[in-house]
C-alpha cells in the first residue's frame, strides 16, 4: 500500500533541523490509525534525532536499527547496496554497471559488516536484540535518496517477523518510495521534490552525529516508562 502524506503549503519549506523535522513529522504520524504494539526504529546516526522526536510525540518504545550503506570506491556517497543485522544485503540494480566483480563488492560489505557490529556492540550497550514478532514497526530515517538503506530496514523488520512495516521521512525521492512501496505497508513522506539531490539541502542545520549523541539519545527515551523495548523472548 502506498501513502503519501505531502503538505503542498511546506513543498519548499527546508526544516530547521533534524529535531524540528521528527517534531513536523509527529504531527503527521498522529493523523494515522497506527496499529499497536508500536515500536519506532530509528536509522543510525541521522535518523535516530527524528525517530526520538517521533517516538516521544506518539509515546512509543524507541530503538536502533543499524544498516549500512555499501558505497562505490572513489565515490562512498553513490550506493551501491546495504547490509542489515542478520548478514540480510540488498544490490543496487546499478551496481553491475560500475564493473564491480563479486570479490570486490563482497570485500565492501565485510567493511560495512565491521562496522555494523561494532555499532550493535556500542548502542545496544548489553541489551538483548530487538523483539519484533507481532509489533507494527516504524521504520524512520532524516531523508530517503535511493532508498537502498531503508529497503535493507524493511526486509530485516520482516524477517524478525513485524506484523506491519510503516517507512517514514521527513523527506524522500519519488525513486525510493516508488522502491520501499512494494515492500512496506505504508510509506508518509512530507516531501517528496521533483529531484532530490542532496538529503543535507532539505535541512539548514544537517551537522553530522556522533556515537555519543546517538546513545544519548537512546538512554534518554529508553528512562521513560513508554521508551522500554525489551520484551520477553518467545
Amino acid at each position: 500500500m502506498r501513502c503519501y502524506a505531502f503538505n503542498m503549503r511546506a513543498a519548499a519549506r527546508r526544516f530547521s533541523d533534524r529535531r524540528a523535522a521528527g517534531v513536523e513529522l509527529a504531527r503527521e504520524l498522529r493523523q494515522h490509525a497506527l496499529e499497536s504494539p508500536l515500536l519506532v526504529l530509528g536509522l543510525p546516526r541521522g535518523g535516530v534525532p527524528v525517530a526520538a522526536e517521533v517516538a516521544r510525540a506518539l509515546q512509543a518504545p524507541l530503538d536502533v536499527l543499524i544498516v549500512r550503506k555499501i558505497g562505490l570506491p572513489r565515490q562512498p556517497e553513490l550506493a551501491i547496496g546495504a547490509i542489515a543485522s542478520g548478514n540480510l544485503i540488498v544490490r543496487e540494480p546499478h551496481a553491475a554497471l560500475h564493473g564491480l566483480s563479486e570479490e570486490v563488492f563482497e570485500r565492501l560489505a565485510a567493511l560495512e559488516r565491521a562496522e555494523l557490529e561494532r555499532r550493535e556492540r556500542l548502542y545496544r550497550a548489553g541489551r538483548p536484540p530487538l523483539y519484533l514478532h507481532g509489533q507494527t514497526v516504524l521504520l524512520v530515517d532524516d531523508g530517503l535518496a535511493t532508498g537502498a538503506t531503508m529497503l535493507v530496514a524493511v526486509r530485516a523488520v520482516r524477517q524478525g517477523g513485524a506484523a506491519k512495516v510503516i517507512v517514514t521521512a521527513p523527506v524522500a525521492s519519488h525513486q525510493a518510495v516508488d522502491l520501499l512501496a512494494h515492500e512496506a505497508d505504508s510509506v508518509i513522506i512530507l516531501r517528496t521534490p521533483p529531484a532530490l539531490f542532496a538529503i543535507g539541502e532539505w535541512y539548514e542545520d544537517f551537522a553530522q552525529l556522533d556515537d555519543g549523541t546517538v546513545c544519548h539519545l537512546l538512554e534518554q527515551q529508553r528512562a521513560t516508562p513508554e521508551g522500554a523495548t525489551d520484551a520477553p523472548q518467545p
